[in-house]
């Protein structure tokens, strides 16, 4: 059995998300998703606007997902550790440089694959600040 990771904020969820979490699952048997706790999101990204809680349970009933993880705020290793994947996919905008983060995992004692998601959507609305500066812009400070 081959065990897939992804992981992301999964604030909003878009078309974006399903396109990156169905070819994650296209690489394996199982797919494990890595919600990002509340903590890094708002070190890394923005306030969110569902909590980790919410976002797992939304992520936790889409058909590609096995199995889903909170995050923590620390080491990302440690929880990689625990899932044990054969292959780490990354999403087409994630900040990371998969060579880096293959010599990291072989020094660290890990063996898995990073492998890059493709972007396979064209949606204008592909992330979570589009969906909200389009909200913003269409409502503004007249929406009530």
């Amino acid at each position: 059995m081959v065990r897939v990771m992804a992981s992301g904020v999964f604030d909003l969820i878009h078309a974006g998300h399903i396109s990156y979490l169905e070819q994650a699952k296209a690489m394996g048997d199982e797919l494990v998703v890595v919600i990002a706790c509340d903590r890094t999101v708002r070190r890394r990204k923005h306030e969110p606007i569902t909590s980790e809680v919410m976002r797992e349970r939304i992520i936790s009933s889409l058909k590609p997902v096995d199995m889903t993880v909170i995050g923590n705020d620390g080491d990302m290793f440690e929880t990689i550790g625990k899932i044990k994947p054969d292959i780490i996919v990354l999403g087409f905008d994630q900040d990371f440089n998969e060579d880096e983060l293959e010599d990291e995992l072989r020094m660290r004692g890990f063996s898995a694959e990073v492998r890059r998601a493709a972007i396979e959507c064209s949606d204008d609305l592909l992330g979570t600040k589009y969906i909200i500066e389009r909200i913003l812009k269409k409502f503004g400070a007249d929406y009530q």
